[in-house]
């Protein structure tokens, strides 16, 4: 994935005055031939607002894009004229102006202006044969949503909409971003061949992979693929649990199973059982030991919520049960890890 900033906007250095849609686009097959050269040639396209449009008219110039997507786009560039209307006498005074969009200020120049209006965008949706999702916010102030319907019917199938309701014309709200994301994310996989890693495999019940960066970790237990990651803090990138939450999450979900599995047994009622668990490591208090360099032991806390019809005795006793799950026992009693290269 290659993502970036169009010139002097967010990340990205220069003067956006400096910049036009015409210059966003040599920009785009720019950074295609850096994919392709030195990565992948790209095959999906995803622009917001201005860049959206951007996409729409370069798309059909790399051949290896499969899909678009667009987020808050403008159907065509001059659609976008009417901000500058307040600023179009200052352009001409001075050539150029300062204008406010979605809330950030800009500085606009008349070349800006003049090469927005010869571009032909509807043409060029027209002759595109992609799959495109284009996606909206009724609530954009500063591009209207008439601009996706514009987009959709000039468009050819496969084409898509989804609105993204509520969300501002930056998707300023992360949630909002988020949700784009993931949309775009799984639309994109029925138009895209994506690589596939390598199915991990193994003769034991568990299994776990990881590659030369990062700490990410691919967990086969059985069937079932899980995530394992260190936060972003000590260098991981927070996708998943840490492997010591893994170990609080298995005795959790021990102390749980084996508490329904009592009750049930008995005939008592629990409509829900909730464990919380939280782990850490605490120096070892042991007065025999007292002239030694201290030892640091784990220290699981658990705290067990039981919600059913049940009585001060029954509560006693299931706390009591909690304290005979498998996992418990496994982490009071002798351990030992055999360890053998495997070549």
């Amino acid at each position: 994935v290659l993502r970036f900033d169009f010139t002097g906007l967010g990340e990205s250095d220069g003067a956006f005055s400096d910049s036009n849609f015409s210059s966003n686009v040599t920009d785009l097959l720019a950074a295609s031939d850096f994919l392709a050269e030195h990565y992948r040639a790209p095959s999906l396209l995803v622009g917001h607002s201005l860049g959206g449009a951007a996409m729409l008219n370069v798309a059909d110039q790399i051949s290896s894009v499969k899909a678009i997507a667009t987020i808050n786009s403008p159907a065509d560039p001059q659609h976008v004229g009417h901000l500058f209307d307040q600023s179009k006498l200052e352009m001409q005074m001075e050539g150029e102006a300062e204008v406010y969009i979605g809330g950030r200020a800009f500085c606009v120049k008349q070349q800006f202006l003049d090469d927005i209006a010869q571009q032909q965008q509807a043409e060029k949706i027209k002759a595109l044969r992609k799959a495109i999702l284009v996606m909206h916010s009724p609530q954009d102030r500063v591009v209207a949503i008439e601009n996706a319907e514009d987009i959709y019917k000039l468009a050819h199938h496969p084409k898509s909409f989804v609105t993204l309701d509520g969300a501002d014309h930056l998707l300023s709200n992360k949630a909002d971003a988020h949700y784009a994301g993931q949309v775009i994310a799984t639309w994109s996989t029925r138009y895209l061949d994506l690589p596939k890693p390598e199915k991990l495999r193994s003769d034991h019940s568990v299994a776990v992979r990881l590659g030369a960066e990062g700490f990410t970790s691919e967990v086969m237990v059985r069937h079932h693929n899980l995530t394992a990651d260190e936060p972003i803090a000590i260098g991981g990138n927070d996708y998943g649990p840490t492997p010591y939450e893994l170990l609080s999450a298995s005795l959790g979900a021990c102390t749980a199973m084996t508490i329904q599995m009592y009750a049930r047994r008995k005939k008592w009622v629990i409509d829900e059982v909730r464990v919380h668990l939280d782990h850490r490591k605490d120096y070892a208090t042991d007065l025999q030991q007292i002239d030694e360099k201290p030892s640091k032991i784990d220290h699981f806390e658990r705290s067990i919520e039981l919600v059913g019809d049940l009585d001060e005795a029954q509560l006693i006793r299931l706390l009591e049960i909690a304290d005979r799950c498998p996992v418990h026992r496994t982490l009071h009693g002798e351990v030992e890890v055999q360890t053998v290269l495997r070549r």
